[in-house]
């Protein structure tokens, strides 16, 4: 079992570390100066178009897809991924997104990948792939408890040769930008089917009638460049052939998107909490305070001795994860993907809450982006199921081993 990069994959990080370095890095405050030129928490700056173009450039486009089609000849491990996915977690909210690497999209485009007709990779795959659209998954719901998927109660009705939806989504990510084009909506086709046959999903495009955009959520106050909103469904149609796979697939398909998503998560969870322990240690080694540095503090080096034994305990669950998924795929490493769901954003924000302490005031304030990481890792929590959804099912397994 050895979880070093491939040679390909060593090269690639080699690859994304310079281009961090020598553009990610100097950007960040570009982005924050255009952000506030734009006047729109989700406008679109010209630094995101720029490093895209950069990255596309170096070869780091596109890495997130472990499947060999014809825009992905060279597809990367999840393991390679993995890695890479952890690095570029360290400016969560510019590296990914200049790689064609962010969720939603990721997730989307896999299901297109695997499920879609040819005509709906033409309309849709190929520009997400080209980094000219955004997309949104539109699954949670405000009235049922969506950590079971099987609550959701989205109607779509077939009508000749349209579905009618009616519903209520909520926390559509990416669904405030206008970029995103297209959404990937589940809902229930079959309501007297067997339990985990009645969802299906379907492709709607953002500017279908009857899609009316309620709100948009803040996070701790913060909104989120490409949004999480509020969707009201009356009476949306769109063609059958919008249909994603088979009537009644929709929950498999969903399960089979979030595995490698939760993998890609929990590695940018690492990434932020290696970026978070160093702005710790930079600060108490700087700041003074009782006659000497803070560093000097027992308490304080407890805090950097926890955090970094810590990062390197999820680091290597999550790399075993991605291990499993190359070598035996990811029903075979179900269990090690629930557990690392739980223990990457827990650990990420106890060590980001160390530094925020470390910090004082500044750590709470916009001076330093330790606010803005706890306030998006706390929502990981809940994404792609919440803890609770994980650890009831390592429970039922290991219980499992003792029940004749």
């Amino acid at each position: 079992m050895s979880f070093e990069p491939s040679a390909r994959g060593q090269e690639l990080l080699t690859k994304l570390q310079e281009f961090i370095d020598s553009e990610i890095t100097p950007s960040e405050p570009i982005y924050e100066s255009q952000m506030q030129a734009l006047g729109d928490p989700h406008g679109h700056p010209q630094i995101i178009e720029d490093l895209k173009s950069s990255a596309r450039s170096r070869g780091l486009w596109n890495l997130f897809m472990p499947h060999q089609t014809e825009w992905t000849p060279e597809p990367v491990s999840n393991l390679d991924y993995a890695h890479i996915a952890e690095l570029s977690g360290r400016s969560m909210h510019l590296t990914p997104e200049a790689m064609n690497c962010a969720a939603p999209d990721t997730g989307n485009m896999e299901v297109l990948t695997l499920f879609g007709t040819q005509e709906q990779k033409d309309e849709w795959l190929v520009p997400l792939l080209n980094g000219e659209i955004r997309s949104s998954f539109a699954m949670t719901e405000p009235a049922v408890a969506s950590s079971d998927a099987t609550n959701i109660q989205l109607s779509i009705e077939r009508d000749g040769d349209e579905y009618v939806l009616n519903g209520r989504k909520w926390w559509i990510s990416g669904a405030a930008s206008g970029r995103c084009r297209v959404m990937i909506v589940m809902g229930k086709t079959d309501p007297t089917a067997a339990r985990h046959l009645q969802q299906s999903m379907v492709l709607v495009p953002m500017n279908t009638p009857g899609v009316t955009k309620v709100r948009d959520l803040p996070v701790f106050g913060y909104q989120d460049r490409e949004g999480h909103s509020e969707l009201n469904f009356d009476n949306v149609r769109v063609p059958v052939s919008n249909l994603i796979g088979q009537e009644g697939g929709g929950f498999a398909i969903a399960q089979a998107r979030l595995g490698p998503g939760r993998i890609h998560h929990c590695m940018r969870c690492v990434g932020v909490a290696e970026r978070a322990l160093e702005l710790m240690c930079e600060r108490v080694t700087q700041r003074v305070a009782f006659g000497g540095p803070i560093s000097d503090q027992g308490v304080v080096r407890e805090w950097i001795a926890d955090s970094r034994i810590e990062i390197e305990q999820v680091r290597l669950l999550t790399l075993k994860a991605a291990w499993l998924m190359d070598t035996v795929g990811a029903k075979g490493a179900a269990i090690e993907i629930s557990a690392i769901k739980v223990v990457a954003p827990n650990m990420a924000l106890r060590v980001v809450d160390r530094a925020i302490q470390a910090h004082g005031g500044g750590g709470v304030s916009d001076d330093f982006p330790l606010a803005r990481m706890y306030a998006g890792l706390r929502t990981l929590r809940f994404a792609d199921g919440p803890d609770e959804v994980h650890r009831r099912q390592v429970a039922r397994t290991e219980l499992a081993k003792y029940r004749r």
